[in-house]
C-alpha cells in the first residue's frame, strides 16, 4: 500500500510538472528575460572587480558568479507565487484541488518546474561568465547548480504558501520585496561579507543564504571539504525540507 502511494505521488507530480513546464516552454521570452538582471551585473559590475583583493583564494569571477547564481534563485523563486494568485482568480487552483491529485504533488510539480527553469538560466549565466573570463572546476560548477536547485525549491514553496494566503498581487509584491532585499544585502551575494565591518559580518550569519553562497564560492575554487561546504549543505537541505513541509500544509488547509 505504501509503495502504491509513493507511485501515485510520483505520477501526480509528473503530471503537474509536465503541465507547468509546457507553459514555461511556450514563453521562451520569459525564460531568457529571467536571467537578464544577473547577466547585467555580470557584464557591467564584474569588470569593476577585476584584480581587486576580494579574498577567498580565487579570481573576482569566482567570487561574483556564485553570488549571481544564488541571486537568480533568490529573486526568481521568491516571486513564483504570482502565478498562484492569477490562477486563484481564474478558479484554476480550486478545480485542481477537487481532483484526486495529492496536495504534495500540486506543490512539488510547481517547484520542480521552477527548479528546472532556474537551473537552465543558471547554465546560461555560467556560459556567459566563462566567455568573460570565469575559470572554475566542473565539479564546483555542478555543485553550484545543485545549490540553485535547492534554493529554488525552498523559496518557491514558501512563495506559493504565502500567495495562497493573499488575494492580490498588490499585497504579495511588497511582502516579498521586504524579505528579499535584506536577504540579498546581508548574504554577501555581490561581495563577501568579510570585506565589511565586523558588526555587519556578524549580522550576516543570521541569514541562511550566507552559508549557501560561501559554500558555492568554495566549490568554485575547488574546495569541497571545508566547514563552509558542510554548513551550506545542511542549511540548504534543512531549508528545503522545512519549506516543502510548510507549503504542503498550506495547500491542504488554505
Amino acid at each position: 500500500m505504501r509503495d502504491r502511494g509513493i507511485l501515485m505521488l510520483l505520477h501526480d507530480t509528473a503530471l503537474v510538472y509536465g503541465r507547468y513546464l509546457r507553459q514555461s516552454l511556450r514563453s521562451r521570452f520569459a525564460l531568457l528575460f529571467g536571467v537578464l538582471m544577473p547577466l547585467l551585473y555580470l557584464l557591467f559590475f564584474g569588470p569593476l572587480l577585476t584584480d581587486l583583493p576580494l579574498g577567498g583564494g580565487g579570481s573576482s569571477w569566482q567570487v561574483l558568479v556564485p553570488g549571481l547564481l544564488l541571486q537568480l534563485g533568490l529573486f526568481g523563486a521568491s516571486f513564483a507565487g504570482f502565478s498562484i494568485i492569477i490562477e486563484k482568480g481564474h478558479g484554476v487552483v480550486e478545480r485542481m484541488r477537487v481532483t484526486p491529485v495529492s496536495r504534495l504533488a500540486l506543490l512539488l510539480g510547481r517547484v520542480l518546474r521552477d527548479a528546472t527553469v532556474f537551473v537552465f538560466q543558471a547554465v546560461l549565466l555560467v556560459l556567459a561568465a566563462v566567455v568573460m573570463g570565469l575559470r572554475a572546476p566542473l565539479a564546483g560548477v555542478l555543485i553550484g547548480f545543485a545549490f540553485v536547485a535547492l534554493l529554488t525549491v525552498s523559496l518557491a514553496a514558501l512563495s506559493y504558501a504565502l500567495a495562497m494566503r493573499m488575494d492580490t498581487p498588490q499585497s504579495f509584491g511588497p511582502a516579498v520585496n521586504a524579505l528579499t532585499m535584506p536577504s540579498m544585502l546581508l548574504s554577501g551575494l555581490m561581495l563577501p561579507m568579510t570585506l565589511g565591518p565586523a558588526w555587519l559580518n556578524a549580522l550576516s550569519h543570521l541569514m541562511p543564504f550566507r552559508y549557501l553562497v560561501d559554500a558555492v564560492r568554495d566549490a568554485y575554487v575547488g574546495r569541497y571539504t571545508t566547514p563552509h561546504m558542510l554548513y551550506g549543505v545542511l542549511v540548504a537541505a534543512g531549508l528545503t525540507a522545512l519549506s516543502v513541509t510548510v507549503g504542503t500544509r498550506v495547500f491542504r488547509t488554505a
